[in-house]
């Protein structure tokens, strides 16, 4: 089994990437997917953030309120910290039973949006970092997702930046050009990361 910390700067294309990886036959452990499973309705992981934050962060149908929750957390370091204290230690414990499941010819990626803020590359045997200009991505994050200009700095500018990405890859996939040129990066890193399983 290779353990690959798959990463970009929001506006990248990861999530793109990390769904060719899995058509290509990768099994895709995605942080931000299972981040939402572990504070789901009903869920351990729910209860503590509901008694670390209140009822206030949890909507009538007793599902997470995100963006009452992001207000609290957004604006206080310290009240981040204790959401990360809950929801982290999860996040880890499920992706290690996903990665347990998986096989030992398995090419295992780690779907990880803040790797390089969080200093997790040691923890994977490669790291791939999906990379694109900041003109690019502030451009993608404005005409395709809908951000006002001023948001999509603010949250490029809350991210590690691209030279401190660079700098923990082991694999660099450009993702400045046309689908079809992403389409062929992903095909030549596939085939290096199959050939070094």
């Amino acid at each position: 089994m290779l353990r690959i910390g798959l990463t970009g700067g929001i506006g990248a294309g990861k999530s793109v990437v990390s769904g060719r990886l899995a058509a290509l036959g990768a099994v895709i452990v995605d942080s931000d997917l299972i981040a939402r499973e572990v504070v789901a309705a009903g869920t351990d992981g729910l209860r503590a953030v509901a008694a670390e934050f209140g009822p206030d962060v949890l909507r009538a149908d007793g599902t997470l309120d995100r963006p009452a929750l992001g207000a609290v957390v957004f604006a206080d370091p310290e009240r981040l910290a204790a959401l990360n204290a809950i929801v982290h230690p999860l996040v880890r414990a499920r992706s290690a039973e996903l990665e347990a499941a998986a096989g030992p010819d398995d090419l295992v990626v780690h779907d990880v949006p803040l790797l390089a803020e969080n200093g997790l590359a040691p923890l994977y045997d490669l790291v791939v970092v999906v990379d694109a200009e900041d003109e690019v991505r502030l451009d993608r994050l404005v005409r395709l997702r809908g951000m006002a200009e001023a948001e999509a700095k603010a949250r490029m500018a809350a991210q590690a930046t691209r030279e401190d990405r660079l700098s923990i890859a082991d694999l660099v996939i450009d993702n400045g050009g046309t689908p079809e040129e992403l389409d062929a990066r992903v095909r030549e890193v596939w085939e290096q990361l199959k050939g070094r399983r």
